[in-house]
C-alpha cells in the first residue's frame, strides 16, 4: 500500500504561505494553493466578538446591499462648487484620498494643487503659492469631508463646475469634477497654462452647456446606463467607452438645441465625444451617492469608501462611519506607455476606487475582455479569476450590474473587512498610473491592490462599535 502511495504523481495542496505553492509550481508540481489566515487576523477577543455577533452582523450587512442595490443616481446638473459644497471657501483646494499634510503629498499631488491655486486666481506662481500653503491661507482637505470625489489627484475648486448626482432613493447627494481627457490634464499633475485654461473653458463654457442640457431632459438616470454599459463590455473604471458612448447619445441632441453660438456648441459636442473616460466621473459621482446612505448603519462591516492620495490608502465602514483608516498606498502592476517604467511611477492615487466598492472596476474585470491585456491582468480566464476572487470578499452579488461573459451573474458587492481579513485577500483596482513627477501625466495603467493593514485597523475598531 505505502509503495503505491510513493509510485503515485505528486498533487500537493498547499495552506498559508503562497511561497511554498510558488516554488512547487516553478518545479512543475501540480499545487493548489488555499490562502487562509486564523480569523480576524488572529486577534482571539476580535474573533470571539464577531463569532458571537455574526447573525447581527449579517442582517446589517444584507441592509447596506439592499441600500447599494436599490440606490437610483440621477445626473442633475453641472453647478460651480461652491454653490452644492456646503462649506467650501474660495481659499480651500479638495484633493483625493485621506487627509494628508502638504510635507507628506507626493509630487503629482502638490503639482495638481499649486495649478488649482493659480487656477482660482489665490498666487501668481507656484512660490508664492507654496508660501500661502504652509501658512495655512490656504486650506486643504479630501474631497469626501464635502459630498464629492475626483479621479487621480482629485482637484475641485471654488470656481470648478461639477456634476450633481442625486440618489433619488434615499434623497443624498454627491458630486464630482468633469473628466479632462487624456495627455496634459491637472488629475495627473499637470499645472502649464494649457491646462488652467481648458479648465477655465469647463468653468466659462462646457459646465453651463451641459447644465443646461441636462436641465431640458429632466435628468439623466445614471445607474440604466452604468448596467448597460456592463453587459456591452465596460468595468466602468478603466473601460468607460460603452457608458460615454450611452452618454454622448442622450446630451449631445440637446446641446444642440440650445441657444448658443454653433461653433462653440460644436466643440462642446467634440469634447464630449471624443473623450472616451468622459463618463468615468459620472460613475464615480454615482458611486459616492450609492453608498453615503450606509455611513452609520450600526453592526454593518461592510466599506463605504476607498480612495488614495498618492502616498496613503484610506477606507471607510458603515458601521464607524466617518472615522478613516489607513496604510501606504501600494504601486501599481501593469503595461507602462513606451519610453517609461516601475522606476517612473507613483504610488496608487485617486477617490475612483469608489468604483470598486460598488461592485465594478477591478472587481468586475470578467466584464470586460477588451480591458484585461490594457491594464496586463493577463487573459480573460485570469480577468474571471480577478472577479472570482473578489467574490470571496464580498457579502452578496449585484442585482443590476451583470456580467454578460459569467452567464449574467451579478457583480460581486460589498467588500466585507471581516472577509478580507480572515482571507488575506484584498480588494483589486483598476487604475491609471501617473509619473511620480507632476507635469508629466499618464505613463501607463494597471491594476493595484489596497494595503490589507487598512482593513486590519478597521476591523479591529469595528469589533468595539459591537454592543450587546
Amino acid at each position: 500500500m505505502s509503495n503505491n502511495l510513493f509510485n503515485q504523481k505528486l498533487k500537493v495542496v498547499n495552506v498559508g504561505l503562497e511561497l511554498f505553492a510558488q516554488t512547487l509550481t516553478r518545479q512543475e508540481v501540480p499545487t493548489t494553493h488555499v490562502s487562509w489566515r486564523p480569523p480576524a487576523g488572529g486577534n482571539k477577543v476580535v474573533a470571539k466578538l464577531l463569532d458571537k455577533h455574526e447573525e447581527r452582523i449579517n442582517a446589517a450587512n444584507d441592509k447596506v446591499i439592499q441600500m447599494y442595490n436599490d440606490a437610483q443616481p440621477v445626473l442633475t446638473g453641472v453647478k460651480p462648487a461652491h454653490t452644492v459644497l456646503t462649506g467650501l471657501t474660495r481659499d480651500t483646494i479638495l484633493h483625493a484620498g485621506p487627509p494628508i499634510r502638504w510635507e507628506d503629498m507626493c509630487g503629482p499631488l502638490q503639482g495638481a494643487i499649486l495649478g488649482a491655486v493659480r487656477f482660482e486666481g489665490l498666487a501668481e506662481d507656484d512660490e508664492t503659492a507654496v508660501q500661502l500653503i504652509k501658512r495655512g491661507q490656504i486650506k486643504l482637505a479630501p474631497n469626501h469631508h464635502y459630498g464629492s470625489v475626483g479621479p487621480m489627484t482629485g482637484m475641485i475648486t471654488y470656481h470648478m463646475p461639477v456634476f450633481a448626482v442625486k440618489n433619488e432613493t434615499f434623497g443624498n447627494m454627491a458630486y464630482c469634477s468633469i473628466n479632462e481627457g487624456l495627455g496634459k490634464v491637472m488629475r495627473f499633475g499637470a499645472n502649464d497654462p494649457e491646462v488652467i485654461d481648458r479648465l477655465i473653458w469647463f468653468r466659462d463654457s462646457l459646465g453651463p452647456a451641459l447644465d443646461q442640457a441636462i436641465g431640458l431632459s429632466g435628468g439623466i438616470n445614471l445607474k440604466v446606463i452604468m448596467a448597460q454599459a456592463v453587459a456591452m463590455g465596460d468595468e466602468m473604471h478603466q473601460r468607460n467607452i460603452a457608458a460615454s458612448s450611452l452618454f454622448a447619445r442622450k446630451i449631445c441632441p440637446r446641446i444642440a438645441r440650445l441657444a448658443m453660438d454653433n461653433a462653440e456648441k460644436a466643440k462642446v459636442i467634440q469634447f464630449i465625444c471624443d473623450n472616451d473616460q468622459f463618463f468615468l466621473n459620472l460613475a464615480m459621482a454615482a458611486g459616492k451617492a450609492t453608498t453615503d446612505p450606509a455611513k452609520g448603519v450600526q453592526d454593518s462591516s461592510l466599506v463605504t469608501v476607498m480612495c488614495r492620495n498618492g502616498t496613503e490608502f484610506g477606507v471607510k465602514v458603515a458601521a464607524t462611519g466617518e472615522e478613516w483608516f489607513t496604510a501606504p498606498a501600494n504601486m501599481p502592476e501593469g503595461l507602462y506607455f513606451p519610453g517609461y517604467g516601475p522606476q517612473d511611477a507613483n504610488p496608487d492615487m485617486g477617490d475612483s476606487a469608489i468604483i470598486e466598492v460598488i461592485g465594478l472596476g477591478g472587481v468586475a474585470m470578467a466584464a470586460s475582455p477588451a480591458v484585461v491585456r490594457f491594464v496586463g491582468a493577463g487573459s480573460q480566464a485570469d480577468a474571471v479569476r480577478y472577479t472570482r476572487e473578489m467574490g470571496e470578499i464580498s457579502h452578496a452579488k449585484s442585482t443590476q450590474f451583470l456580467l454578460a461573459t459569467m452567464n449574467f451573474e451579478g457583480v460581486p458587492l460589498g467588500i466585507d473587512i471581516r472577509k478580507v481579513v480572515e482571507s488575506g485577500i484584498v480588494p483589486v483596482i483598476n487604475t491609471g498610473m501617473a509619473h511620480r513627477q507632476p507635469g508629466i501625466g499618464q505613463i501607463g495603467a494597471g491594476v493595484v491592490k489596497a494595503p490589507y493593514g487598512c482593513f486590519e485597523k478597521a476591523l479591529a475598531a469595528f469589533a468595539e462599535t459591537l454592543t450587546e
